[in-house]
C-alpha cells in the first residue's frame, strides 16, 4: 500500500511537472505585448508652414507695345536702383516699325493731296457755277422785263383805241375784249417774270450755300500727326540703342514677356514699391488652416534674423495655384525683409482638455473607421490568460502627440496594446508585459 501511494504522489509530481512545462512553453510562443492607460491631457495644436517675402506692393515697367525683346539684363529677385539697364529692343526689329510707319506716312499723304485737289476742282466748279447762275439771273429778268414791257405797250394802245372810239360816239365791244386780253397779258407777263426771276435767284442762293462738311482730311492729318509723333519716339529708342533702363528703384519681382517676346500693352515686368511694408507669402493645408485664421498673429522667422516676430495675417483665401490649398499673407514692420527672402511661421493653440487620450501610434484604420486593441483577461485552459479585444473608436481631436477619444468604448482604465512582438488580431492569446 505505502508502495502504491509513493508512486502515485510521483505520478501527481510528474503531471505537475509537465503542466508547468507545457504551461511555460505554451506561453513562451504567444505574443508578448504591452499597454497604455487614457490619459487626461490638453490637446495643443501647432501649424507651422514655409513661405518667401514678397513685395507689399508693385510697380510695372511699361514699353510701347510691339517691340520684340533682344536681351534680358534682370532676373526675378534681382535689386535694380533707377537707371540700370532692364532689357534692351530689336533694333533690326525697330526699323522695321520705323520703316512701316514711314509707309503709312506716305500712303496718307497721298489721301491728303487728293482730298485737297478734290476740294480745288469742287471750288473751281461751284465758281463756274455761280457766274453761269448770275448771268442766267440776268439774262431772264431782262427778257422778262421786255416781255413785260411789250404786254404793257398793248395794254396802253387797247385803251388808246377804245377811248378814241367812245369819243367819236360808237362804242365797240371787239375793243373792249381787246382792252381786257391785253390787261391779263399783262398781268400774266408780270406773273411769268417774277417766277422766272425767283427760280433764277434761288438757284444763285443754292450754289452761295456752304459745301457739305467732311471730316475724311481732319481724320487724314490726325493720323499723319501720330504717325509722326510715334516715328518720333522710334526714333529715340534708336538713338538709346534701344536700351530701356529702371524708371526706379526696387526688387524684380515678375518678369511679364521674356527675351524674344513682344511687349503686351500691360507690362514687361513688375518691380517692388519701396514705400510699402513687404509682405511674407505662405501656402497653407486644409489641417493647417484650421488653426490659422484672417487677422491672427503669428510667429514669423525669416532667413537671417535672430529673432522672431509677431506679426498679422492679413489675407488669407484660397490659392489659384494648387487645389485644396489656401495663401495667406502676413504683413511685416516696415523696414524689414526683402523679397526673396525665405521665412516660416507656427502658431500654438492650447486647444480643450480631454479625460481620454491616447499616442495616434496605438490607433488602427480600416475602412475609414478607427478602433484600438484592448487587453482583457478570461479563463483558459490553462487558468487565467490575457487576449485581445478589438473597439471602435471616435476621435474627437488629434495633434502629432495625442488623439483625444471620445468616451463610450473606452475608460480610464483600459488596457489599450501599444506594441506587440508579432502580428496579432481579436482574439489572440498574448503575454503582457507588465513595465506600467
Amino acid at each position: 500500500m505505502k508502495k502504491v501511494m509513493a508512486g502515485f504522489a510521483i505520478f501527481l509530481i510528474f503531471m505537475v511537472c509537465c503542466t508547468i512545462i507545457s504551461k511555460s512553453v505554451y506561453a513562451y510562443r504567444l505574443p508578448m505585448v504591452s499597454v497604455v492607460l487614457p490619459e487626461s491631457k490638453y490637446v495643443e495644436h501647432k501649424a507651422e508652414a514655409e513661405g518667401i517675402v514678397v513685395a507689399g506692393g508693385e510697380k510695372p515697367v511699361t514699353s510701347r507695345p510691339g517691340f520684340r525683346i533682344a536681351s534680358m539684363s534682370v532676373k526675378e529677385g534681382d535689386r535694380v536702383e533707377e537707371g540700370d539697364v532692364l532689357y534692351q529692343i530689336d533694333l533690326k526689329d525697330l526699323e522695321e516699325m520705323m520703316e512701316e510707319k514711314r509707309n503709312e506716312i506716305s500712303k496718307i499723304s497721298l489721301q491728303i493731296d487728293t482730298i485737297l485737289e478734290n476740294q480745288e476742282i469742287a471750288q473751281q466748279k461751284k465758281e463756274l457755277e455761280l457766274a453761269r447762275a448770275r448771268e442766267d439771273y440776268d439774262t431772264t429778268a431782262r427778257l422778262k422785263d421786255t416781255q413785260v414791257g411789250r404786254a404793257m405797250e398793248s395794254y396802253a394802245q387797247a385803251q388808246e383805241e377804245l377811248y378814241e372810239e367812245e369819243n367819236e360816239g360808237s362804242g365797240d365791244d371787239d375793243l373792249k375784249d381787246a382792252l381786257q386780253n391785253a390787261a391779263y397779258g399783262e398781268a400774266d407777263a408780270k406773273a411769268e417774270r417774277d417766277e422766272a426771276v425767283k427760280q433764277a435767284e434761288r438757284k444763285v442762293e443754292d450754289i452761295l450755300l456752304p459745301n457739305d462738311v467732311s471730316s475724311d482730311l481732319d481724320v487724314a492729318r490726325l493720323e499723319v500727326s501720330g504717325l509722326y509723333e510715334g516715328l518720333g519716339e522710334l526714333q529715340k529708342i534708336k538713338d538709346r540703342q534701344g536700351v530701356v533702363t529702371a524708371p526706379f528703384g526696387g526688387v524684380v519681382t515678375q518678369i511679364i514677356v521674356g527675351v524674344g517676346g513682344r511687349v503686351p500693352d500691360t507690362a514687361v515686368m513688375l518691380i517692388s514699391d519701396e514705400s510699402l511694408p513687404c509682405q511674407l507669402k505662405v501656402t497653407l493645408d486644409k489641417e493647417q488652416k484650421k488653426h490659422i485664421s484672417l487677422g491672427d498673429f503669428v510667429l514669423v522667422k525669416l532667413e537671417g534674423e535672430r529673432e522672431e516676430l509677431q506679426a498679422e495675417v492679413a489675407y488669407l483665401a484660397e490659392s489659384g495655384e494648387a487645389a485644396e490649398k489656401y495663401e495667406a499673407l502676413i504683413d511685416l514692420p516696415e523696414g524689414m525683409g526683402a523679397p526673396g527672402t525665405a521665412g516660416a511661421i507656427s502658431r500654438s493653440e492650447t486647444g480643450e482638455k480631454h479625460s481620454l487620450c491616447l499616442p495616434p501610434s496605438v490607433l488602427h484604420e480600416k475602412d475609414k473607421r478607427y478602433y484600438v486593441y484592448l487587453l482583457k483577461e478570461r479563463e483558459g485552459i490553462l487558468g487565467w490568460e490575457y487576449y485581445v479585444d478589438e473597439v471602435e473608436v471616435k476621435i474627437v481631436d488629434k495633434n502629432d502627440n495625442w488623439a483625444a477619444i471620445e468616451e463610450g468604448g473606452l475608460n480610464k482604465d483600459s488596457k489599450v496594446i501599444a506594441s506587440a512582438t508579432m502580428e496579432i488580431k481579436k482574439g489572440d492569446v498574448v503575454r503582457w508585459e507588465e513595465t506600467m
